[in-house]
């Protein structure tokens, strides 16, 4: 990717340290370094700071990057990240309605069994994460869509719709996790005291 050449080319250009830099686009120095090394991408927001700051085009600023951006998002990584979406979605809503009917009907084995369908479900769900950093798919499909002509709240309401689904089942997973474990513990130990 050439666009850490380019940042490190503007930014020497304005004689500005990665400090100064990271200062004006609102990042830490280190996502600056990250840049200029290809160790990621900046996202769309920062990509536009840079290129006002820069006084260049969004165009220039990503020169050759796009055909490669392309290429990354191209049809079979967004299949494959598409599949294990939905097989992650799909082991999810499992684990959350099946925590109850096997703890409360298999007694140790269930709870065996909750927790190996909860670790495949993490599993999925780092993959996951794993898929989105690597090609930074993300970054890229806004960077194209913004190159295509969609505008920038666009982007940033598709991004924040994305965040808060996954953001609202984690909480429901979590919340769910604590309540059956506090539970299934106290009913264990009620049932233990008893008998």
């Amino acid at each position: 990717m050439e666009i850490g050449r380019q940042i490190k080319k503007y930014r020497h250009a304005l004689a500005l340290s990665q400090e100064d830099l990271a200062e004006k686009v609102f990042v830490t120095r280190q996502t600056i370094s990250n840049w200029e090394n290809a160790k990621n991408y900046p996202d769309i927001n920062s990509l536009v700071l840079l290129s006002q700051l820069f006084g260049v085009s969004l165009d220039i600023l990503v020169k050759g990057d796009l055909e490669e951006m392309k290429e990354k998002i191209k049809a079979e990584d967004i299949k494959r990240f598409n599949r294990d979406g939905g097989i992650y979605t799909v082991l999810l809503i499992a684990t959350v309605v099946s925590a109850a009917p096997l703890f409360l009907l298999m007694d140790m084995v269930g709870i065996i069994i909750w927790f190996c369908l909860f670790a495949v479900t993490f599993y999925f769900s780092h993959r996951v994460e794993k898929q989105k950093k690597t090609y930074d798919v993300q970054t890229y499909r806004e960077i194209v869509a913004f190159n295509e002509g969609k505008r920038l709240d666009e982007i940033e309401k598709t991004r924040e719709e994305g965040k808060r689904f996954y953001q609202k089942v984690f909480m429901v997973i979590c919340s769910a996790a604590i309540g059956f474990v506090v539970a299934g513990g106290m009913s264990f130990v009620i049932v233990k005291w008893f008998l």
